[in-house]
């Protein structure tokens, strides 16, 4: 037979949770701040105080929660946490004041990590280990076409900006978290490695032993360090360096989101095994590295802006199509939560650490400040291969694993 091989209703139930909420993620980080802002009416310092201290206790659940879907069954643990991001959602509808901001950030940025990771362990313990990558690409596709949706609905409520526009998104973004609940109820359970008939070994949470995982999982959340490039870096990099138009930040964002949509998943197919996963990697390092080079260039033609975000928007797919396949192939079947949950770090990191770090490098550099930004891209993504290599070694022998 010739043709698409048909889609596992297990993946398509993924596809749909993954999209219902990203729609309301899509919503809440276009409208937030403002929110807090002009109808809470909390400071700019506490708002981003309350929100580093809600992801910084996000980071610090992962693992715990990682090794509790492991523990109990990922689909239970996932549902359970999509309505403690609903409540979190509910409950700033109903924030007036600083340390309850804080408190319900808390809840919300260890509600958010926690099911991120028991949904890996959920896509783990559903899909074979050689289409993990490639299903794992199509949800980040489905998820970047959910986060566009509910960006457009959160422009919409910022042009309205009525207090009842912003607690009635906010009401959407709880609703479809609690959709993304019913629906990963839909799917099998997967067994908890606690019920299996040979328990782990080793310590609970073995992954903070793990010293290569441990290395890994840095470099990874460093090449993540692109992630507020187009949000944050970029668009103050145009207002204070280029002649570009204002327009040209939602161009940008549009390349990045219609080129993950449409090719991650072709991307993640060229992936297959370790070798390949490293290769990828570091060829992500050189294609940011190029992408930083043209962006210093900017100043000289804002057509510089459209060229550089189509490079790192590419080197962005091969980063993303790289670490799924090395975090879940070095990551033992029975503690995919754990080892999911503190791969996941690196995306609380690069959330709370790089604003700060990318503006000061790139702002008060200038083009230095680029070629450096680049510099360390492309080293990262070269020293990914020795570091999986290191973790072989020391799991190799009992695993069967390899660098093919």
């Amino acid at each position: 037979m010739h043709g698409r091989p048909e889609v596992s209703p297990g993946r398509r139930i993924l596809a749909q949770a993954q999209f219902a909420n990203s729609v309301g993620d899509g919503a809440y980080l276009v409208t937030s701040a403002f929110y807090f802002a002009r109808i809470v009416g909390l400071p700019a310092a506490e708002i981003g105080l309350g929100l580093t201290l809600g992801w910084a206790v996000g980071t610090l659940a992962g693992v715990p929660l990682g090794h509790l879907a492991d523990r109990r069954g990922p689909r239970g643990v996932a549902v359970l946490l999509a309505i403690a991001t609903a409540a979190a959602v509910v409950s700033f509808m109903f924030v007036r004041s600083f340390a309850p901001f804080v408190l319900v950030a808390c809840l919300y940025g260890t509600a958010q990590t926690g099911l991120s990771a028991a949904r890996q362990a959920l896509l783990a313990g559903l899909v074979e280990p050689e289409e993990r990558t490639v299903v794992r690409a199509t949800l980040q596709a489905t998820l970047n076409g959910g986060l566009a949706v509910g960006a457009g609905l959160g422009g919409l409520v910022l042009w309205i900006g009525t207090p009842s526009a912003y607690l009635t998104l906010f009401a959407l973004d709880a609703v479809s978290f609690l959709i993304a609940a019913a629906l990963l109820l839909r799917l099998p359970a997967v067994r908890p490695a606690g019920a299996r008939p040979v328990p782990a070994t080793g310590p609970k949470l073995a992954v903070l032993r793990d010293r290569p995982y441990a290395v890994i999982t840095l470099i990874n959340a460093v090449m993540l360090f692109y992630m507020p490039l187009l949000s944050v870096v970029v668009p103050l990099w145009i207002a204070e360096r280029t002649a570009a138009p204002s327009w040209v930040v939602s161009a940008l964002l549009l390349i990045n989101t219609g080129s993950v949509l449409l090719l991650q998943v072709r991307m993640a197919r060229r992936v297959t095994g370790l070798r390949g996963a490293t290769s990828s990697v570091r060829q992500a390092g050189l294609v940011m590295l190029a992408a930083c080079v043209v962006f210093a260039l900017s100043p000289y033609g804002w057509a510089f802006l459209l060229v550089a975000t189509a490079l790192l928007v590419v080197g962005e797919m091969l980063l993303a199509a790289g670490a799924w396949e090395i975090s879940f192939g070095l990551a033992p079947d029975d503690r995919q939560g754990q080892y999911q949950g503190f791969f996941g770090t690196g995306v609380a990191v690069a959330r709370m650490c790089g604003p700060v770090a990318l503006t000061t490098l790139v702002l008060g550099g200038g083009t230095l400040g680029w070629l450096l930004l680049g510099t360390i891209f492309v080293t990262a993504g070269a020293a990914m291969a020795p570091a999986v290599r290191w973790a072989l070694n020391r799991t190799a022998p009992a695993a069967g694993l390899a660098l093919t």
